[in-house]
């Protein structure tokens, strides 16, 4: 079976969450089914030469490139209005191809499989980019319709997939996220404190690592952290950490109020490989996002044997399964009471780290692969 992956997720100068789970996945389909032939497919025009080198980092003996010399911009563009075909560009060698960030182009050969993560078009548009919105009311449908197999991330995401869009419920298969439990793995004590220097960190400090946008909840988050620390003053800093998102001007005018000013830390850009170290030195994460299709951060976190405080909604009790501490997003004072158990039950930090490594431990992404090829399987030809 001759198996493309579209690699725009990849080629990028950051690589989000959909990236991660592309790289991951198709890492671990590779090893695992060298009896198939893959190929990386993307379009590009300017500087070709720095999108191979990005996905250098990606590519394997068995997982060559195939770029097309066009505008991936202008091909989106054209594609929402006019139905250019796929195959004009990358041919007609696959089998399968696999596109991982929602939308399927028209004109693909064979058959396709799109990965549709959540359904926060529907539910939280409000925390969107109004282009990624406009764009996915455009072509969701679309796109779908044209799939002969959607995967999602968790049985959460299935449902509202099936809710939004009944009639494509069918075609819905569940292919979980994992952790990477050689890239996310307690930090020795000397990691932990150069990257603490590096980022200008405290010794102790409530973790929050992720895109900094609406949808992630940060300014109830901030709020419960200033409640927290009316009633204990020598609580630890609470480190944001992440990338600016969409309307992310709120959180750092939150971060302003008299209750915690001076007390937040936004740290610069955190490189990929500090990240466990960041993780494992800090007393607990906190990630109470009003809606995840998966919610990799939490998972990430125990594999380092950070304690968790998630939200009780969407799919991350799913993800989290026994080992995180739930609370309600929509409520600052619930998301408060979950910061104070954790920053005063040390028992209960160590029942949730050890809890943590054995969840960890169950989501791997040789489990998701394979579950990734049997719906491959379903539709060969």
């Amino acid at each position: 079976m001759n198996i493309a992956f579209d690699a725009s997720p990849l080629t990028g100068d950051l690589i989000s969450g959909v990236g991660w789970c592309e790289a991951y996945l198709t890492e671990a389909l590779a090893r695992l089914h060298p009896e198939e032939s893959y190929r990386f497919e993307y379009f590009t025009l300017r500087a070709p030469e720095e999108k191979v080198r990005r996905m250098q980092p990606f590519v394997q003996k068995n997982t060559p490139l195939h770029p097309a010399r066009f505008s991936p911009l202008l091909y989106r563009m054209l594609t929402a209005a006019v139905p250019l075909p796929y195959r004009i560009f990358h041919g007609k060698w696959a089998d399968v191809t696999h596109f991982f960030n929602y939308i399927v182009p028209p004109g693909v050969h064979g058959k396709t499989v799109v990965t549709v993560h959540d359904m926060v078009l529907h539910a939280f548009p409000e925390t969107m980019r109004t282009r990624t919105r406009l764009l996915l009311k455009l072509s969701l449908r679309r796109s779908m319709q044209r799939a002969d197999r959607i995967v999602t991330d968790s049985e959460f995401s299935r449902r509202e997939i099936a809710k939004y869009y009944p009639a494509y419920a069918e075609k819905v298969r569940v292919v979980p996220c994992g952790v990477d439990r050689k890239r996310f793995a307690p930090a020795e004590k000397a990691e932990i404190e150069r990257v603490r220097l590096a980022h200008h960190l405290p010794a102790q400090y409530f973790l929050y690592l992720g895109t900094l946008e609406p949808r992630k909840n940060l300014v109830r988050l901030i709020r419960a952290y200033g409640l927290l620390r009316k009633r204990y003053p020598d609580a630890p800093p609470l480190v944001l950490a992440g990338g600016k998102g969409w309307q992310y001007e709120s959180i750092f005018a939150a971060a302003k109020d008299a209750a915690v000013r001076g007390h937040i830390i936004f740290p610069s850009y955190i490189p990929s490989g500090d990240m466990a170290a960041l993780y494992s030195g800090a007393l607990a994460f906190v990630f109470p996002s009003l809606y995840e299709g998966f919610g990799m951060p939490p998972l990430e976190a125990m594999a380092c044997g950070c304690p968790v405080l998630t939200a009780n909604a969407a799919s991350l009790p799913e993800a989290a399964g026994n080992a995180a501490l739930l609370c309600d997003p929509q409520k600052v004072s619930a998301i408060e009471k979950g910061l104070e158990r954790l920053l005063t039950d040390e028992p209960l930090r160590k029942m949730l780290r050890q809890r943590g490594f054995e969840r960890a431990a169950q989501m791997s992404w040789d489990n998701a692969a394979e579950r990734l090829y049997q719906v491959y399987q379903e539709i060969k030809e």
